[in-house]
């Protein structure tokens, strides 16, 4: 007699050639995920400029003509509010969610959400609110990914992966920063360093970097000219900024976390017209202060041309932190990734030139604590350190910092972590979560799914032999990877540091079961 063999035990016989066929659908869905979201940054680049001229027309415009757009943004914040009503995954970032289908807790409708994310995006970011591209470029490069494995009938297994590849490429498309966008899917999505994520995430990457080179050129994000390595002397000042940024990083969390309380607590505002705030406040900022509007990639290439007063400098610094925290408040489609990043900016200018002004340090360094700055604003709030490095390395186009920067990223952590700072994205998950009242989304104990989970050093499964182990009745340990060798688990066999656990486990456990495993593979 036949017997069925299913997708799940195809994989695991397969298993070499499985990650090969990764690499090359890795490819596939970089292309993918990579000409979405550079299309998507492409449009907010034009309607950024489109923006422009009409702020700029409308100053010599008469009164009517001003009524005439202010009528039109809040016909716009209600189209926002609509589609976010429709479609409720395609608020905020997109990474919680993103994090979310991947640990098994949420769904993603890939058509909805290329569709109303792009879209909602566009409006929400070509009005000016204070929100960045990234977040929403991760989710539309997962959206793909997820396209991608469902025109090709990938399992349930296969396509986390390619989802996860479909985020990577779609950040690396955003900020055109390939390693950045492996090293996030590796340190942010998936937390751990597994080989099986970083080739197929790594050439997804580097495939949406290509095509977003092609669009937008070779020339680095963040243009400050030369960049002349900080003397070693100066590196104390360095770790004080280190702490002052990490202390700014847990206010950033924990103001953007009270806007959306806050919002919640406006029970006279329906979903479809909380928009209206932050669009409003778009509208006037537009007259009186533009340089806050959308994420800010000029402001931050402005500070290295143009001289503002130190007194200016710390008012757009609190008109953006406020004008972030009630555009991102409003649940509408947009990230935090460019807004952070200008914060942070501005305050290494604040800082930079406060040392130079009483300390007396070489002015030409300012621009060295700008970009130090944002490095450690995005470790404090992301909790991830090597991405942030990494980021900022690729969108100035300078390696001479690497130094500093390790020394200020490892700093800006420490200071938040010691406050009891919780990463951003984490933090948003539980509350996406505990809005709908269950941990878990997916259901249907008939499919199974692949985890791999890492084992760290002094944990309690170090030099365990497996059957010492309490494993969870609802999954099963099927291979260990320990470098390039494959194990096949026996009772015996022991567990070292370094190891890679391959574990089969229901899909509408899997989130239990990961947080279970994980806890027994750090804890010491």
């Amino acid at each position: 007699m036949r017997v069925k063999k299913s997708g799940i035990y195809n994989t695991l016989v397969n298993w070499k050639n499985f990650k090969q066929k990764l690499i090359a659908e890795g490819l596939a869905i970089g292309i993918a995920a990579g000409a979405v979201a550079a299309l998507y940054r492409f449009i907010i680049k034009e309607a950024d400029l489109f923006r422009e001229q009409i702020y700029h027309n409308l100053r010599a415009s008469s009164n009517s003509a001003i009524l005439i757009w202010f009528v039109f943004l809040l016909a716009t914040a209600y189209i926002l509010g609509v589609i976010v009503k429709k479609e409720p995954s395609v608020s905020g970032s997109g990474i919680p969610q993103v994090k979310g289908v991947l640990s098994g807790q949420m769904r993603m409708n890939w058509i909805r959400v290329i569709l109303y994310k792009f879209f909602g995006g566009i409006i929400a970011l070509g009005v000016g609110l204070s929100l960045g591209r990234e977040g929403p470029s991760v989710q539309l490069g997962a959206a793909a990914g997820q396209g991608v494995s469902r025109i090709l009938g990938r399992i349930k297994v296969e396509e986390k992966y390619l989802i996860t590849c479909g985020a990577s490429a779609g950040l690396a498309a955003a900020f055109s920063a390939p390693l950045a966008g492996t090293i996030f899917a590796l340190e942010e999505l998936h937390k751990n360093f597994s080989p099986l994520v970083l080739v197929p995430a790594m050439a997804a990457s580097m495939m949406a970097g290509f095509i977003s080179h092609q669009f937008f050129g070779q020339a680095p994000v963040f243009n400050f000219g030369r960049l002349d390595p900080i003397p070693l002397r100066y590196y104390g000042y360095v770790f004080i900024m280190g702490i002052i940024i990490g202390v700014f990083g847990v206010i950033f969390n924990l103001a953007l976390i009270k806007t959306q309380e806050i919002y919640r607590k406006l029970t006279f505002l329906r979903q479809e017209t909380r928009p209206v705030i932050p669009i409003f406040m778009a509208g006037v900022l537009g007259f009186f202060m533009p340089q806050v509007l959308g994420g800010g990639n000029a402001l931050i290439n402005s500070l290295d041309k143009i001289q503002y007063a130190v007194g200016f400098i710390i008012i757009l610094l609190i008109v953006k932190f406020l004008f972030t925290m009630i555009s991102y408040g409003s649940g509408v489609p947009g990230g935090i990734f460019l807004p952070l990043l200008v914060i942070g900016a501005l305050v290494g200018d604040v800082y930079g030139t406060f040392i130079v002004n009483v300390l007396h340090i070489d002015p030409g360094y300012v621009k060295n604590f700008i970009v130090l700055a944002m490095a450690g604003y995005f470790s404090a709030i992301v909790k991830a350190p090597i991405t942030g490095g990494i980021l900022i390395t690729e969108m100035t186009g300078s390696f001479v910092h690497l130094l500093a920067l390790t020394l200020i990223s490892l700093t800006s952590y420490l200071t938040a972590d010691l406050l009891n700072g919780q990463a951003i994205y984490d933090l948003l998950l539980d509350r996406i979560l505990d809005e709908k009242k269950k941990r878990q989304i997916v259901s249907g104990s008939d499919r199974k799914v692949l985890m791999e989970i890492p084992v760290c050093v002094g944990s309690e499964l170090d030099g365990k032999r497996i059957r010492d182990v309490e494993w969870d009745p609802h999954c099963l340990l099927v291979s260990i990877n320990r470098g390039t060798t494959e194990i096949i688990p026996r009772g015996y066999t022991r567990i070292y540091p370094g190891d890679y656990l391959v574990v089969l486990a229901d899909n509408d456990r899997a989130a239990e079961i990961r947080i279970k495993l994980t806890a027994m593979a750090e804890k010491t």
